[in-house]
Protein backbone atom coordinates (compact mmCIF):
# COMPACT_ATOMS: atom_id res chain seq x y z
CA UNK A 1 0.00 0.00 0.00
CA UNK A 2 1.38 3.47 -1.11
CA UNK A 3 2.10 6.11 2.05
CA UNK A 4 1.02 8.71 -0.10
CA UNK A 5 -3.04 9.66 -0.51
CA UNK A 6 -4.77 8.43 -3.13
CA UNK A 7 -8.22 10.51 -4.51
CA UNK A 8 -11.41 7.93 -3.92
CA UNK A 9 -13.05 7.94 -7.31
CA UNK A 10 -15.66 5.85 -5.36
CA UNK A 11 -16.89 9.23 -4.63
CA UNK A 12 -16.99 10.92 -7.88
CA UNK A 13 -20.17 12.19 -9.56
CA UNK A 14 -21.25 10.57 -12.73
CA UNK A 15 -23.79 12.17 -15.22
CA UNK A 16 -26.19 10.60 -17.63
CA UNK A 17 -24.31 10.24 -21.57
CA UNK A 18 -27.96 11.12 -22.98
CA UNK A 19 -28.13 13.65 -21.54
CA UNK A 20 -24.53 15.46 -21.82
CA UNK A 21 -24.33 17.51 -24.53
CA UNK A 22 -22.08 16.54 -27.50
CA UNK A 23 -20.40 18.06 -30.29
CA UNK A 24 -20.36 15.34 -32.90
CA UNK A 25 -23.37 13.99 -34.41
CA UNK A 26 -23.87 10.97 -36.66
CA UNK A 27 -26.27 13.70 -39.09
CA UNK A 28 -23.06 15.59 -39.63
CA UNK A 29 -20.70 12.67 -40.43
CA UNK A 30 -19.39 12.42 -44.10
CA UNK A 31 -20.48 9.39 -46.59
CA UNK A 32 -18.50 7.42 -49.24
CA UNK A 33 -18.01 9.01 -52.81
CA UNK A 34 -18.74 7.37 -55.98
CA UNK A 35 -16.34 7.15 -58.60
CA UNK A 36 -17.98 9.74 -60.70
CA UNK A 37 -15.14 12.08 -62.15
CA UNK A 38 -12.36 10.20 -59.99
CA UNK A 39 -10.34 9.02 -62.67
CA UNK A 40 -10.06 12.34 -64.18
CA UNK A 41 -9.29 14.37 -61.60
CA UNK A 42 -6.30 12.57 -60.60
CA UNK A 43 -4.87 12.10 -63.79
CA UNK A 44 -4.87 15.38 -64.23
CA UNK A 45 -3.47 16.82 -61.32
CA UNK A 46 0.21 18.08 -61.56
CA UNK A 47 3.05 15.83 -61.31
CA UNK A 48 4.79 18.16 -58.33
CA UNK A 49 5.16 18.32 -54.33
CA UNK A 50 2.06 16.61 -52.79
CA UNK A 51 -0.15 15.85 -55.51
CA UNK A 52 2.39 14.11 -57.03
CA UNK A 53 3.27 12.22 -53.49
CA UNK A 54 -0.29 11.69 -52.72
CA UNK A 55 -0.88 9.51 -56.49
CA UNK A 56 2.29 7.62 -55.73
CA UNK A 57 1.30 7.02 -52.34
CA UNK A 58 -2.17 5.80 -53.62
CA UNK A 59 -0.24 3.62 -56.30
CA UNK A 60 1.14 1.78 -53.50
CA UNK A 61 -1.70 0.63 -51.72
CA UNK A 62 -3.16 -0.50 -54.98
CA UNK A 63 -0.13 -2.56 -55.43
CA UNK A 64 0.20 -3.43 -51.61
CA UNK A 65 -3.30 -5.33 -51.98
CA UNK A 66 -3.04 -6.43 -55.33
CA UNK A 67 -0.13 -8.17 -54.12
CA UNK A 68 -2.35 -9.32 -50.84
CA UNK A 69 -0.18 -7.33 -48.34
CA UNK A 70 -1.59 -5.10 -45.60
CA UNK A 71 -2.38 -1.74 -45.73
CA UNK A 72 -3.01 -1.19 -41.71
CA UNK A 73 -4.18 2.28 -41.00
CA UNK A 74 -3.13 3.93 -37.44
CA UNK A 75 -5.97 6.31 -36.62
CA UNK A 76 -6.33 8.86 -33.58
CA UNK A 77 -9.64 9.51 -32.33
CA UNK A 78 -10.11 13.04 -34.35
CA UNK A 79 -10.85 10.74 -37.36
CA UNK A 80 -14.37 9.40 -35.25
CA UNK A 81 -15.26 13.17 -34.53
CA UNK A 82 -14.77 14.82 -37.57
CA UNK A 83 -17.22 12.33 -39.34
CA UNK A 84 -15.06 9.81 -41.41
CA UNK A 85 -16.28 6.87 -39.75
CA UNK A 86 -18.77 5.80 -42.62
CA UNK A 87 -15.41 6.64 -44.96
CA UNK A 88 -12.87 4.16 -43.27
CA UNK A 89 -15.56 1.30 -43.02
CA UNK A 90 -16.29 1.76 -47.05
CA UNK A 91 -12.64 1.40 -47.47
CA UNK A 92 -12.65 -2.00 -45.29
CA UNK A 93 -15.84 -3.56 -46.66
CA UNK A 94 -13.72 -3.05 -50.21
CA UNK A 95 -10.76 -4.76 -49.00
CA UNK A 96 -8.15 -1.85 -49.13
CA UNK A 97 -8.20 -0.97 -45.84
CA UNK A 98 -6.89 -4.31 -43.92
CA UNK A 99 -6.62 -3.33 -40.19
CA UNK A 100 -7.06 -0.53 -37.79
CA UNK A 101 -5.48 0.32 -35.01
CA UNK A 102 -6.48 3.50 -32.73
CA UNK A 103 -5.92 5.04 -29.09
CA UNK A 104 -8.57 4.35 -26.07
CA UNK A 105 -9.88 7.62 -26.71
CA UNK A 106 -10.58 5.71 -30.13
CA UNK A 107 -12.19 3.54 -28.90
CA UNK A 108 -14.34 5.67 -26.07
CA UNK A 109 -15.74 7.74 -29.22
CA UNK A 110 -16.75 4.93 -31.60
CA UNK A 111 -18.53 3.18 -28.32
CA UNK A 112 -20.84 6.28 -27.96
CA UNK A 113 -21.81 6.78 -31.54
CA UNK A 114 -22.70 3.38 -31.55
CA UNK A 115 -24.93 3.84 -28.82
CA UNK A 116 -25.97 7.09 -28.80
CA UNK A 117 -25.04 8.27 -32.31
CA UNK A 118 -23.27 11.28 -30.59
CA UNK A 119 -20.25 12.18 -29.07
CA UNK A 120 -17.05 14.90 -28.24
CA UNK A 121 -18.09 16.65 -25.20
CA UNK A 122 -17.78 20.03 -24.21
CA UNK A 123 -13.86 19.81 -22.27
CA UNK A 124 -14.34 23.15 -20.87
CA UNK A 125 -17.71 23.32 -19.22
CA UNK A 126 -16.98 20.04 -18.17
CA UNK A 127 -13.86 20.80 -16.44
CA UNK A 128 -14.93 23.58 -14.92
CA UNK A 129 -17.57 22.09 -12.95
CA UNK A 130 -15.90 18.55 -12.49
CA UNK A 131 -18.08 16.89 -14.84
CA UNK A 132 -15.75 16.69 -17.81
CA UNK A 133 -15.67 12.68 -18.66
CA UNK A 134 -18.08 11.41 -16.25
CA UNK A 135 -20.45 10.01 -18.43
CA UNK A 136 -21.17 6.74 -16.65
CA UNK A 137 -22.78 5.26 -19.55
CA UNK A 138 -19.40 5.83 -21.03
CA UNK A 139 -17.54 3.75 -18.60
CA UNK A 140 -20.53 0.77 -18.31
CA UNK A 141 -19.80 0.30 -21.73
CA UNK A 142 -15.87 0.68 -21.83
CA UNK A 143 -16.21 -1.91 -18.93
CA UNK A 144 -18.31 -4.50 -20.59
CA UNK A 145 -15.37 -4.25 -23.55
CA UNK A 146 -12.76 -4.74 -20.92
CA UNK A 147 -15.19 -7.92 -19.26
CA UNK A 148 -15.23 -9.48 -22.41
CA UNK A 149 -11.50 -8.91 -23.45
CA UNK A 150 -11.13 -10.76 -19.68
CA UNK A 151 -12.82 -13.51 -20.08
CA UNK A 152 -12.03 -14.12 -23.40
CA UNK A 153 -8.42 -13.66 -23.28
CA UNK A 154 -8.37 -11.50 -26.58
CA UNK A 155 -7.76 -8.27 -27.16
CA UNK A 156 -9.58 -4.66 -26.43
CA UNK A 157 -9.99 -4.13 -30.39
CA UNK A 158 -11.53 -7.37 -31.20
CA UNK A 159 -13.74 -7.61 -27.69
CA UNK A 160 -15.17 -4.28 -28.88
CA UNK A 161 -16.30 -5.50 -32.14
CA UNK A 162 -18.04 -8.29 -30.40
CA UNK A 163 -19.29 -6.24 -27.82
CA UNK A 164 -21.18 -3.98 -30.29
CA UNK A 165 -22.52 -6.76 -32.27
CA UNK A 166 -23.47 -8.37 -29.67
CA UNK A 167 -25.30 -5.56 -28.19
CA UNK A 168 -28.44 -3.78 -29.28
CA UNK A 169 -26.69 -0.51 -30.14
CA UNK A 170 -28.78 1.45 -32.80
CA UNK A 171 -26.06 2.87 -34.66
CA UNK A 172 -23.44 0.05 -34.84
CA UNK A 173 -23.65 0.64 -38.31
CA UNK A 174 -21.20 3.58 -37.55
CA UNK A 175 -18.86 1.60 -35.59
CA UNK A 176 -15.01 1.11 -36.53
CA UNK A 177 -15.21 -1.97 -34.48
CA UNK A 178 -18.36 -3.67 -35.22
CA UNK A 179 -16.85 -3.36 -38.88
CA UNK A 180 -13.84 -4.69 -38.40
CA UNK A 181 -15.48 -7.63 -36.05
CA UNK A 182 -17.87 -8.37 -38.74
CA UNK A 183 -15.38 -8.69 -41.87
CA UNK A 184 -13.19 -10.85 -39.71
CA UNK A 185 -10.26 -7.75 -40.04
CA UNK A 186 -7.60 -7.10 -36.45
CA UNK A 187 -8.47 -4.22 -34.89
CA UNK A 188 -6.14 -3.15 -31.71
CA UNK A 189 -6.61 -0.59 -29.29
CA UNK A 190 -3.59 0.95 -27.30
CA UNK A 191 -4.47 2.60 -24.08
CA UNK A 192 -2.64 5.19 -21.59
CA UNK A 193 -3.33 4.47 -18.30
CA UNK A 194 -4.66 8.44 -17.08
CA UNK A 195 -5.20 9.79 -20.63
CA UNK A 196 -8.93 8.20 -20.94
CA UNK A 197 -12.26 9.66 -19.28
CA UNK A 198 -13.30 6.26 -18.33
CA UNK A 199 -10.14 6.35 -16.03
CA UNK A 200 -11.74 8.85 -13.49
CA UNK A 201 -14.84 6.57 -13.11
CA UNK A 202 -14.86 4.11 -10.23
CA UNK A 203 -15.18 1.38 -12.53
CA UNK A 204 -12.17 1.33 -14.28
CA UNK A 205 -10.38 -2.19 -14.36
CA UNK A 206 -7.12 -1.31 -14.92
CA UNK A 207 -5.38 -4.28 -14.41
CA UNK A 208 -7.74 -6.52 -17.22
CA UNK A 209 -7.95 -3.57 -19.69
CA UNK A 210 -3.87 -2.81 -19.86
CA UNK A 211 -3.44 -6.47 -20.23
CA UNK A 212 -6.21 -6.72 -22.83
CA UNK A 213 -4.04 -3.84 -24.72
CA UNK A 214 -0.88 -5.35 -24.42
CA UNK A 215 -2.22 -8.11 -26.64
CA UNK A 216 -3.66 -5.91 -29.11
CA UNK A 217 0.25 -4.59 -28.93
CA UNK A 218 1.34 -8.21 -29.61
CA UNK A 219 -1.37 -8.60 -32.60
CA UNK A 220 0.02 -5.41 -34.25
CA UNK A 221 3.44 -6.37 -33.63
CA UNK A 222 2.50 -9.51 -35.88
CA UNK A 223 0.59 -7.96 -38.47
CA UNK A 224 3.62 -5.57 -39.38
CA UNK A 225 5.68 -8.82 -40.32
CA UNK A 226 3.88 -8.77 -43.67
CA UNK A 227 3.38 -5.07 -44.32
CA UNK A 228 7.47 -5.11 -43.86
CA UNK A 229 7.54 -6.87 -46.93
CA UNK A 230 5.52 -4.33 -49.30
CA UNK A 231 2.90 -3.57 -47.33
CA UNK A 232 1.59 -0.14 -46.25
CA UNK A 233 0.74 1.55 -42.67
CA UNK A 234 -0.71 5.39 -42.48
CA UNK A 235 -1.04 6.87 -39.23
CA UNK A 236 -4.05 9.65 -39.61
CA UNK A 237 -4.22 11.50 -36.41
CA UNK A 238 -2.13 10.36 -34.14
CA UNK A 239 0.28 13.21 -32.77
CA UNK A 240 2.13 10.34 -29.80
CA UNK A 241 0.85 7.86 -29.17
CA UNK A 242 0.13 5.73 -31.93
CA UNK A 243 3.89 6.43 -33.36
CA UNK A 244 5.60 5.30 -30.38
CA UNK A 245 3.45 2.23 -30.57
CA UNK A 246 4.13 1.71 -33.99
CA UNK A 247 7.46 2.28 -33.53
CA UNK A 248 8.04 -1.02 -31.03
CA UNK A 249 5.95 -3.07 -32.51
CA UNK A 250 7.89 -2.93 -35.56
CA UNK A 251 11.31 -3.45 -33.74
CA UNK A 252 9.65 -6.40 -32.17
CA UNK A 253 8.37 -8.03 -35.57
CA UNK A 254 11.87 -7.03 -37.59
CA UNK A 255 13.95 -8.97 -34.38
CA UNK A 256 11.25 -11.90 -35.09
CA UNK A 257 11.46 -11.86 -38.82
CA UNK A 258 15.03 -10.92 -40.87
CA UNK A 259 15.12 -9.84 -44.68
CA UNK A 260 14.96 -7.22 -46.51
CA UNK A 261 12.76 -4.44 -45.77
CA UNK A 262 9.89 -2.89 -47.85
CA UNK A 263 7.57 -0.92 -46.38
CA UNK A 264 5.54 1.98 -47.98
CA UNK A 265 4.09 4.69 -44.81
CA UNK A 266 2.47 7.97 -44.71
CA UNK A 267 1.24 10.24 -42.16
CA UNK A 268 -1.58 12.79 -42.53
CA UNK A 269 -2.03 15.01 -40.00
CA UNK A 270 -3.32 18.79 -39.67
CA UNK A 271 0.43 20.25 -38.57
CA UNK A 272 3.67 18.68 -38.60
CA UNK A 273 5.00 16.63 -34.86
CA UNK A 274 8.01 15.21 -34.59
CA UNK A 275 6.82 11.71 -33.57
CA UNK A 276 4.81 10.81 -36.78
CA UNK A 277 7.57 12.15 -38.90
CA UNK A 278 10.19 10.45 -37.11
CA UNK A 279 8.18 7.42 -36.09
CA UNK A 280 6.12 6.97 -39.16
CA UNK A 281 7.74 8.24 -42.09
CA UNK A 282 11.55 8.51 -41.36
CA UNK A 283 13.36 5.82 -39.42
CA UNK A 284 10.92 2.41 -40.69
CA UNK A 285 11.89 3.22 -44.34
CA UNK A 286 15.58 4.09 -43.68
CA UNK A 287 16.65 0.72 -44.74
CA UNK A 288 13.98 -0.16 -47.56
CA UNK A 289 10.59 1.64 -48.34
CA UNK A 290 8.58 5.06 -49.22
CA UNK A 291 7.41 7.22 -46.99
CA UNK A 292 5.01 9.91 -47.13
CA UNK A 293 3.59 13.33 -44.98
CA UNK A 294 0.61 14.87 -46.06
CA UNK A 295 -0.75 18.00 -43.67
CA UNK A 296 -4.47 19.15 -43.88
CA UNK A 297 -7.68 18.66 -42.41
CA UNK A 298 -8.67 15.22 -42.02
CA UNK A 299 -12.44 16.01 -42.69
CA UNK A 300 -10.70 16.59 -46.19
CA UNK A 301 -7.69 14.82 -47.00
CA UNK A 302 -9.40 11.43 -46.04
CA UNK A 303 -12.33 11.55 -48.39
CA UNK A 304 -10.22 12.78 -51.07
CA UNK A 305 -7.36 10.25 -50.07
CA UNK A 306 -10.80 7.23 -50.21
CA UNK A 307 -11.65 8.50 -53.33
CA UNK A 308 -8.28 8.16 -55.29
CA UNK A 309 -7.77 4.68 -53.59
CA UNK A 310 -11.28 3.21 -54.73
CA UNK A 311 -10.31 4.82 -58.13
CA UNK A 312 -6.69 3.63 -58.65
CA UNK A 313 -8.13 -0.09 -57.34
CA UNK A 314 -10.57 -0.12 -60.50
CA UNK A 315 -11.81 -3.74 -61.43
CA UNK A 316 -9.67 -4.71 -58.79
CA UNK A 317 -11.54 -3.54 -56.33
CA UNK A 318 -13.82 -6.31 -54.41
CA UNK A 319 -16.88 -5.31 -51.27
CA UNK A 320 -18.08 -7.24 -48.43
CA UNK A 321 -20.17 -4.54 -47.33
CA UNK A 322 -23.95 -5.00 -46.16
CA UNK A 323 -26.24 -4.96 -49.00
CA UNK A 324 -28.84 -2.65 -48.10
Amino acid sequence: MSKFKQADLNKVKTVSLRRRKSKASITSFGRPTSLIGADSFFENLPENLKAADLKAFIKHVVRARKKNRPFHVLMGAHVIKVGLSPIIIDLMEKSIITGISMNSAGLIHDLEVSFIGRTSEDVQAGLADGSFGMANDTGEYFNGVVDLAESCKIGLGEAAGRYINSSNALYKDYSLFAAANRLGLPATVHLVVGADIVHQQPGFKAGPAAEASYCDFKILASILGPADKGGVVANIGSAVVLPEVFLKALTVSRNLHKGRRNITTANFDMISHYRPMMNVVSRPTANGGHGYNFIGHHEIMIPLLAWGLKSYMGENIKDYGVKK
